[in-house]
């Protein structure tokens, strides 16, 4: 894989740091999930791929440990806000003294300066900070953020990925890591570029343009059995097709792009919908280019011809579903682990002795409670 090789500390965190984690695990790294012990695990599930040590960070002893262990580590990634590490003793300028090497990624909020950079705060938060909020949302409604996706995941842990592969890539000529500032304002302000770079689409209030729920074409339609398509004809040749499948005629329309006859077309689009179920209308719009899909539920994605095909999806060893990784790489795919998540400090021992430390140290950190050790078989 890709990232054989490449040895992750991880320390446990919310949402964006696992799925950060989880995507360098899927594509071949060596990641350590460092959790606090007692901890319930990874609440958001994203720990496929990773081994779990359990260690007090909080005492001098188990920030000692994460020293040692990162003298020999690739990547450091931590979760937490401005400050923290460095009351740890375990900031940027102390470990990569001892490392030079060391990728040190921040994956934060708001980031490592400025006013906000010491407070809490969610997708939703940073998404609004980051003006990307100000523009989602219906035609008269307050804006909504479209679940917690956009700066956990997107500006948040995918674009903190990105950050270390460069940074990884970079070393290669340096021989020196460098710290990566991913914060989910800013990154969730990149990713949105294109509503700064072409403000031409965005002219109208919230909800009255093309591409934000405006358009007759661009939006989503309720069928006659209480399901729904989705329909982006936006392209001239796209739109006659629609017309085509919806039985419209476009000589008894207003022109496709009189933005004040949009309300009146989505009426009559609306009543075209209601009245086959989402079945028909597939079976009307597929193998066509008039950009009309159905909205396919989790459970039924799984079970569509075209991902099926494609291998989109992926089953564990418990017959959990999940989306396979992307992007396929063709010399080098992710091969994701099919095993369960690690309990908190199930590989703590082994994880230790492979960064060189003694059992006798081992047993003696075990035993004045640095760190936990749950082994499952040594249970059972």
């Amino acid at each position: 894989m890709a990232l054989k090789g490449v040895c992750v500390l991880e320390l446990a965190g919310l949402a964006p740091a696992p799925f950060c984690g989880m995507v360098l695990a899927d594509f071949g790294a060596q990641v350590v999930r460092v959790d606090r012990p007692g901890a319930n695990g990874d609440v958001s599930r994203l720990s496929r791929g990773k081994r779990s040590l359990a260690l007090d960070l909080k005492r001098p002893r188990g920030a000692a440990v994460l020293r040692r262990m990162c003298a020999r580590a690739d990547v450091l990634l931590e979760p937490f806000r401005c400050g923290v590490m460095e009351q740890l003793q375990l900031g940027p300028e102390i470990l990569q003294r001892e490392n030079p090497k060391l990728i040190y990624a921040r994956l934060s909020g708001f980031g490592q300066s400025g006013r906000f950079s010491r407070l809490a705060g969610h997708d939703i938060n940073y998404l609004a900070l980051s003006g990307v909020l100000s523009k989602i949302g219906r035609s008269g409604e307050n804006p909504y953020a479209p679940l917690n996706l956009l700066a956990d995941f997107g500006g948040g842990g995918l674009m903190c990925a990105l950050g270390i592969m460069m940074a990884l890539f970079e070393r290669t000529r340096s021989g020196r890591g460098q710290v990566i500032d991913a914060n989910m304002v800013e990154g969730t302000a990149y990713l949105s570029s294109f509503l700064w770079k072409a403000q031409e689409f965005w002219v109208q209030p919230r909800g009255q343009n093309m591409l934000d729920g405006g358009a007759p074409f661009y939006t989503t339609y309720k069928t006659a059995d209480g399901e729904f398509m989705a329909v982006g004809a936006i392209e001239p040749q796209f739109y006659k097709l629609l017309l085509k499948g919806l039985e419209l005629k476009s000589d008894e329309l207003p022109n496709q792009m009189s933005i004040m006859d949009w309300p009146e077309m989505k009426k009559k689009f609306a009543d075209a919908f209601a009245k086959k179920t989402k079945a028909e209308w597939c079976q009307i719009f597929d193998g066509t280019d008039a950009c009309v899909t159905p909205v396919l539920a989790i459970e039924e994605v799984v079970h569509h011809d075209h991902n099926k095909e494609r291998g989109s999806f992926i089953t564990d060893e418990k017959q959990g579903v999940s989306p396979r990784p992307a992007p396929l790489l063709s010399n080098t795919p992710a091969i994701p682990s099919s095993k369960r998540d690690p309990f908190v400090g199930e590989h703590s021992k082994e994880i230790l002795k492979e960064f060189g430390f003694s059992q006798e140290e081992i047993d003696q950190l075990n035993s004045d409670k640095i760190i936990e050790n749950n082994n499952l078989k040594a249970n059972l």
